[in-house]
């Protein structure tokens, strides 16, 4: 493995403006591991020429001084991105050979600011599910395995599982993800590694393959606080295009970044404190309750009394704008085509979707189409859109109190691939993250320590309406105080 992925983004941005290495050496040794972790089945579609073609553009403006805020750094892009002319088919086989004729406005933007492709990251198929065992490309590999002697492969999470694993085993510097309900924060806790939901609205849903479009978020996934807070600022910004995009400048966050909380009241839910949660779970997040106090903060006692909704829903919401949202996909217009002989138009509608959908995906659209129809919308949609807005209330509540919320991000450590089965016991595992979602809060992970298996268990920091800043400072002061350096041993 090349040292050079074996830096963060901070690194190889000033190495590389100090002539220190070049960007196509960068390339080339991110293209090297890509190839090199096929194993992990992180990468959908590889891509080393863009990867090439980026780092010689960046070393020619090298000399001009005219250099983006990523020239010469190298992403991974979630494959629920559009990339043009590069296949986008959010790890589903109906969408299996869609090469967009468009970029997403986001990733439009790391091109903008120098960043070259390595390639699409798989992923939970339309980014429904917490495993990765979803996608039509089969499961995602965790680099990680338990130090209990066993060979058991293990879930990097989801649905940005092929994210999570690709910066966890080297295979990209950073990436994107996409957040509905914790799927760029459960995967980074699980692999080790920081990630980040901003707002909603503060990065463009143009061109992102929607799931749940009043929930749908994109953000940064890297080895640390700094690089997402780099790749955010490259992220973020008013979009025309998206209705739902804030109409606010991009903060300096980078240059924003300070580990003093003195001043910040912390607040702790009382609600988060669950029997069914692992005793190590919850000795961290107390462990990181005291690191909060040493770099200045209040802990404060707070109520979200109306958490414990949150995850049914989430889970009626997110299926009913699902089943709205994919009703395009039924083989007229692009993607899979299946017409059964002497067939009619309903009929291909069927046979296109049966062959088309994945298990999970079909039963998400089943489950939103019910809560949608004429005898049960009241029952079951509008009523939880109510109690969403209660949840959001007791969040406001909440920040009347206190600056920023500190709770676990996960109620486990990465489990193994088959070991969760059915799908109540997989939506558990968005137990801590689904309520700052429903809120559209910022929210963020950061590695915190490691279970008895050796396994990275992460800390997750939630914060009112557009203070990113304020919560990649817990990030980074947790971050400094926890001093993770763990890395998977290499076996791929």
């Amino acid at each position: 493995m090349s040292e050079l992925t074996l830096k963060t983004i901070a690194e190889l941005r000033d190495g590389f403006r100090s002539g220190e290495f070049t960007a196509l050496e960068i390339a080339e040794a991110f293209n090297a591991a890509v190839v090199a972790g096929r194993q992990l089945n992180a990468y959908t579609v590889e891509t080393p020429d863009d990867a090439i073609a980026c780092a010689n553009a960046a070393d020619e403006a090298r000399g001009s001084g005219e250099l983006g805020a990523l020239a010469g750094i190298p992403l991974g892009i979630k494959d629920l991105f559009a990339t043009k002319g590069v296949d986008s088919t959010s790890g589903s086989n109906i969408l299996k050979g869609f090469k967009p004729e468009y970029e997403s406005t986001v990733t439009a933007k790391l091109r903008a600011a120098g960043a070259g492709m390595l390639g699409k990251l798989n992923m939970d198929e339309f980014a429904m599910g917490s495993s990765n065992e979803t996608s039509a490309y089969g499961p995602v590999l965790s680099p990680w395995k338990r130090n209990d002697g066993g060979n058991a492969a293990l879930t990097p999470g989801g649905s940005s599982g092929g994210s999570a694993a690709a910066v966890a085993a080297g295979l990209a510097p950073g990436v994107t993800g996409t957040d509905t309900g914790g799927s760029i924060r459960q995967p980074a806790a699980f692999t080790g590694i920081t990630g980040i939901k901003p707002t909603y609205g503060r990065c463009s849903r143009w061109g992102i393959v929607a799931f749940a479009s009043s929930l749908d978020q994109a953000g940064p996934m890297a080895r640390d606080v700094r690089d997402c807070a780099i790749l955010l600022e490259a992220m973020a910004g008013f979009d025309a295009k998206d209705s739902t995009s804030l109409d606010l400048p991009v903060p300096k966050w980078e240059a924003g970044l300070s580990s003093d909380l003195k001043g910040k009241r912390v607040g702790i839910p009382r609600e988060y404190r669950i029997d069914s949660v692992p005793a190590e779970i919850n000795a961290l997040w107390d462990q990181g309750v005291e690191w909060l106090r040493d770099a200045g903060a209040e802990p404060v006692e707070i109520s979200l009394p109306h958490t414990k909704h949150a995850l049914p829903t989430y889970y009626i919401i997110a299926p009913a704008e699902a089943s709205s949202n994919l009703a395009r996909y039924d083989g007229v217009r692009y993607g899979m085509r299946e017409v059964p002989e002497g067939g009619n138009l309903d009929a291909m509608y069927a046979t296109t979707r049966a062959a088309g959908f994945g298990d999970e995906v079909k039963r998400r659209i089943m489950i939103g189409t019910y809560v949608l129809s004429a005898g049960f919308y009241d029952a079951y949609f509008n009523k939880a859109q109510r109690v969403r807005a209660l949840i959001k209330r007791d969040f406001a509540q909440a920040f009347e109190k206190c600056d920023l919320i500190l709770t676990p991000t996960a109620p486990s450590a990465a489990f193994g691939i088959g070991e969760t089965t059915g799908p109540l016991a997989m939506y558990l595992n968005d137990v801590f993250a689904v309520p700052a979602s429903l809120a559209g809060l910022p929210a963020m992970t950061v590695p915190g320590g490691l279970d008895a298996q050796g396994l990275p268990l992460g800390l997750h920091i939630i914060g009112n309406e557009l203070d990113e800043q304020g919560v990649l400072n817990a990030g980074l002061a947790i971050e400094e105080r926890a001093g993770f350096t763990a890395r998977p041993e290499k076996w791929w």
